[in-house]
């Protein structure tokens, strides 16, 4: 089924737009507005690097010591002025600590000044400054063009800045640019990724799924100028700024709130993306955890494979979201570095060159060539889209649940959307898998459920899926006048969601759940399904 022209739906969030099962194409995102930080004015930063947190036992920055530093509240954008005004990318997705990378940036302003955030929990601040330069010489790169055969946007912008991360824990990083004039402010995200992730809850970022839904410069893997098929990328670059939370991408609706909570458990965490996974087949050895958050679409065979691997030897996987790893992708390298470009044909696959010369077709893990549902990996696939329901509980008992106070039944409305997955056993499924939250649904007419669910494979890992969209965001759902409330998502919700997080994420960090936790396969009782 074809895909539709970009529309925008105000009140829905993100959402990733690929061919429902609801018989209906989904619409890319429209950006929901990023979480407020809830404190006064900052203190003065230095233009010095501050010091790192003290290491680890194992040798790495330490949670607990990270975190116990001060924050800086002023890290958030309000006003990012003209779209004009100041932008620019980094030609890492993310580095080691102590590697170098370079900054290209573009404004008019004389001057600009560029900070280094590193996202997490400190005393309730999300962020706080590792770096600062400021008076980098600015100047205005040249406009973008498109490449006519994949509607690719390039820049070719020169490096503006060279930094070195000597000093910077590992971590998710956004980097702000000021200009000097006032004029604009934009940000650039960055991983300081981890080497190793041996005993430690791994949260590996998306931007493969960022680049995907990114429309700077007029196109994506959805659209162009024209909204349809005909006009979009076949390749999309990581050479270029992103357009949505003024150059955040996607990290601050669906990772960050889940970054806070992590790190304000204090458990040993690893710092990873996706392209780092697929790159590094022994980079999940030994990890206790691998945490997939709230939209993380666009995956190679190399990263599920890995991942596959790390599970299948009693590494957990959680799966804080829906619609995941539902594109096949590949990596190519660009003038700046390998694995800069995402590859995704779609429906056009037979005509990606890639693919004629032997690559797997870039297009949905289910379909062919080389079909592959994710629900093998994941216990629940992804059903549809739009949807707006209440989240209902079903197994109150589970131990997901334990400190949350629900009964059978309850019921938070808004709590499951846009986009939702379910068990369904006519797609390969692991046995057993337990549904703790069955929630009724309907998308476009045809009605469904999004179940939330535990399995355990023979290794001994637990999976868990939450079975909607809107999970990591929901982790900031404080009520009327106490945080974000989007989409109507109540403070109960927020609660509710918030406890059961944190009870999956200290399961997991103890080591494979499935040996303490089996799960209870209850699908007949659930769907009438032996």
């Amino acid at each position: 089924m074809a895909e539709p022209s970009r529309r925008r739906i105000l009140g829905l969030g993100l959402m990733a737009a690929a061919v429902t099962s609801c018989g209906h194409p989904r619409p890319a995102p429209a950006p929901a507005a990023a979480a407020q930080p809830s404190a006064a004015a900052a203190t003065a930063a230095s233009s010095a690097p501050s010091a790192p947190g003290s290491p680890a036992p194992d040798g790495h920055t330490g949670p607990t010591s990270e975190r116990s530093r001060p924050g800086n509240p002023d890290w958030e954008i309000t006003d990012p002025g003209p779209d004009d005004a100041i932008a620019g990318f980094a030609d890492r997705v993310s580095v080691l600590p102590g590697e170098p990378f370079g900054l290209h940036v573009s404004t008019p302003a004389a001057a600009f000044t560029v900070s280094a955030y590193r996202m997490g929990w400190y005393d309730g601040a999300r962020a706080r400054l590792v770096w600062r330069r400021e008076h980098v010489p600015g100047s205005r790169q040249a406009a973008p063009h498109v490449d006519p055969e994949t509607r690719t946007v390039l820049t070719g912008w020169q490096r503006t800045l060279a930094v070195d991360t000597a000093g910077w824990p590992e971590g998710a990083y956004l980097l702000r640019l000021d200009a000097e004039d006032g004029s604009g402010r934009r940000y650039v995200p960055l991983t300081v990724r981890s080497a190793s992730t041996a005993g430690r809850t791994v949260i590996m970022s998306a931007p493969a799924t960022w680049q995907a839904y990114n429309e700077w410069g007029g196109y994506s893997l959805y659209n162009g100028p024209t909204g349809g098929l005909a006009t979009r990328s076949l390749k999309a670059v990581f050479d270029r700024p992103y357009d949505y939370d003024h150059g955040a991408g996607l990290f601050l609706v669906y990772e960050a709130p889940l970054v806070a909570l992590a790190e304000r458990l204090g458990l040993p965490l690893a710092y990873t993306t996706g392209i780092d996974v697929a790159r590094e087949p022994g980079l999940l050895t030994g990890a206790a955890a691998v945490l997939s958050l709230g939209h993380d679409e666009y995956w190679s065979p190399e990263q599920r494979a890995n991942v596959v691997a790390a599970r299948d030897a009693g590494t957990n996987l959680a799966i804080l979201g829906a619609n995941c790893c539902f594109r096949r992708v590949r990596f190519e390298p660009t003038d700046l570095g390998p694995d800069r470009t995402v590859v995704c044909y779609k429906d056009a696959w037979a005509q990606d060159p890639g693919h004629l010369s032997g690559a797997p077709a870039t297009t949905d893990f289910r379909a062919g060539p080389g079909a592959d549902p994710e629900s093998s990996m994941l216990g629940v696939i992804y059903d549809g889209y739009p949807v707006d329901a209440p989240y209902v509980v079903t197994s109150p008992g589970h131990w997901a649940f334990e400190g949350t106070g629900v009964a059978a039944g309850a019921s938070f409305p808004h709590l499951v959307g846009v986009e939702y997955d379910r068990v369904d056993t006519r797609f390969p499924t692991p046995r057993p898998i337990e549904v703790i939250a069955h929630s009724p649904v309907v998308c476009d007419g045809r009605r469904s459920h999004s179940d939330t669910a535990y399995c355990t494979v023979p290794g001994g890992a637990g999976v868990f899926a939450t079975g909607t969209m809107r999970w990591v965001e929901a982790l900031d759902a404080h009520g009327p006048g106490g945080g974000r409330a989007d989409h109507g998502i109540d403070a109960h919700a927020g609660d509710l969601v918030r406890q059961v997080t944190e009870n999956v994420l200290r399961a997991f960090a103890a080591g494979p759940a499935g040996r303490a936790r089996p799960a209870q396969d209850n699908l007949a009782a659930v769907y009438g399904t032996a």
